[in-house]
């Protein structure tokens, strides 16, 4: 009986953490990406982030906003390189938008993730 008991709530136990498991993955592969892919597109963000504020950076002692060559030229920012994703920037005076071009062969990737001046991050 006493063996029985400690069976059943070991399967318990077992079950309960696989489901704090699974619910933990869907978190980190949104829209059912792959665990990889989930994690290349949360790093995607963050270097959209960073990139998105040294051109306000740059814009506080230019006016005017600029290429992600330029800024890579004058140090404000490391340009990051990731696997399946390649940046764009276009730049004015009053305004810019950076792009990740998703080119990976993940069907539930997002394909463009986008960031501007108002720092608001948008996925297609």
């Amino acid at each position: 009986m006493g063996r029985t008991l400690g069976f059943i709530g070991l399967i318990s136990v077992v079950a309960i953490g696989g489901y704090v498991y699974v619910g933990q993955i869907r978190e980190v592969a949104p829209n059912g990406a792959t665990s990889k892919t989930g994690v290349n597109v949360i790093g995607v963000r963050n270097d959209l982030m960073a990139i998105a504020n040294a051109e306000k950076r740059y814009w506080v002692t230019h006016a005017k906003y600029a290429q992600l060559e330029e800024l890579g030229s004058n140090g404000d920012i490391i340009v990051p390189t990731r696997p399946d994703y390649a940046y764009n920037a276009r730049a004015g005076d009053n305004n810019f938008t950076i792009t990740a071009t998703y080119t990976g062969g993940d069907p539930k990737a997002p394909r463009r993730i986008t960031i501007d001046e108002t720092m608001a991050l948008t996925s297609e």
